[in-house]
């Protein structure tokens, strides 16, 4: 089968065309990729960063946002059928920890993660335990239904910090801090405001919901946001940047009492006021990390069904498996947002 794979110690991904298709286990499902989303982790490997040389394994098979069709299953596979439209959640749990036994699979202790851990979705077929397969809606289209992973993320945050009725300032409008505009929009924020360096990307938050927008690199603006919101702050933070200067931002913004979900990565330790940004005010943080398994996949189903939610301008590219490294480009250069690869037919 074609997949593209990590199989060199240095930057890049590579197309192979005769790489073997997955074998799969009495309780596995083996699903037909029709479509795959390009995700920021995707362009960590892709670039060979340090995070990737210390996770990832040479040899894999990346990816991990996809849509497709049951190929074959497991001979213990109870509710999954031949020819199923289905999607999967990305984290494959152990299942016998306390987080996975409690509810809270998404922060298993020793999860394996598609695409990193274990081969990914950027191939003809991929493998999933049939726990993690989830059946896609008819009415819901490929292109929204290969990126619910990113979606789950978006969701998870906006949902977790309880936005409805309240001011919302969401630092950072990449891929899910765009998703995180509509969906705060159709969950009922009051006045949502947003924050990035990219004019581009603050015109889309504005197009998507947003009420506002401010260059980060404006130092004044959190000063502007609290005037904008009756002289005391935004009731919510919703951090998708991960910058360090955003982060810090964004609490001097965040009112007395606010909450503060935090979904971004930083890539190095950040200081913060904790005495001013956080105790004094009585703040309540939120670390949000994946999607709850399976609440959020309802959550986000729900929203797309109803109608209330705009992706198709996040979705900015589509391209054929095979031109997968002029997606990666692309998303490098920021004239990409969010690119769906198409899967051929095996």
């Amino acid at each position: 089968m074609l997949a593209v794979r990590k199989l060199k110690n240095e930057p890049g991904l590579w197309l192979e065309r005769n790489a073997p298709v997955p074998q799969i286990g009495p309780r596995e499902v083996l699903v037909a990729v029709t479509h795959a989303g390009i995700c920021g982790t995707d362009r960590h490997i892709y670039e060979w960063d340090a995070w990737s040389k210390s996770r990832v394994k040479l040899g894999i098979t990346t990816g991990h946002e996809f849509v497709g069709r049951v190929h074959a299953i497991g001979s213990a596979v109870t509710r999954t059928a031949v020819g199923q439209r289905v999607s999967a959640e990305g984290h494959i749990g152990c299942g016998v920890c306390q987080p996975c036994r409690t509810g809270n699979g998404h922060i298993c202790e020793k999860v394996d993660i598609l695409g990193i851990d274990t081969d990914g979705c950027f191939a003809e077929f991929v493998a999933v335990p049939e726990e993690n397969i989830w059946p896609v809606h008819p009415d819901i289209p490929d292109h929204i239904a290969a990126i619910f992973d990113p979606l789950g993320n978006a969701m998870h945050t906006v949902m977790a910090a309880g936005v409805s009725g309240r001011s919302v300032l969401i630092t950072g409008v990449g891929i899910i801090g765009l998703m995180a505009v509509t969906i705060a929009r159709a969950a009922g924020a009051g006045k949502i405001l947003v924050t990035d360096v990219s004019p581009r990307r603050l015109e889309l938050a504005k197009k998507l919901g947003a009420d506002v927008a401010f260059d980060s690199k404006d130092d004044t603006w959190p000063a502007t946001a609290r005037e904008l919101t009756h002289d005391q702050g935004p009731e919510v933070l919703l951090e998708m940047s991960g910058h360090p200067k955003a982060i810090r931002q964004g609490f001097s913004a965040l009112r007395n009492g606010g909450t503060a979900a935090l979904l971004g990565l930083p890539s190095e330790p950040v200081p913060l006021d904790l005495p001013n940004d956080i105790i004094f005010k009585g703040a309540t943080v939120l670390g949000i990390n994946g999607r709850k398994m399976f609440e959020t996949w309802y959550q986000v189903e729900n929203f797309l069904l109803s109608g209330g939610l705009n992706l198709e301008p996040i979705v900015t590219h589509h391209l054929p498996l095979t031109d997968f490294e002029r997606g990666l480009k692309l998303m490098q250069s920021g004239e990409a947002i969010k690119v769906v690869l198409e899967v051929p037919k095996p």
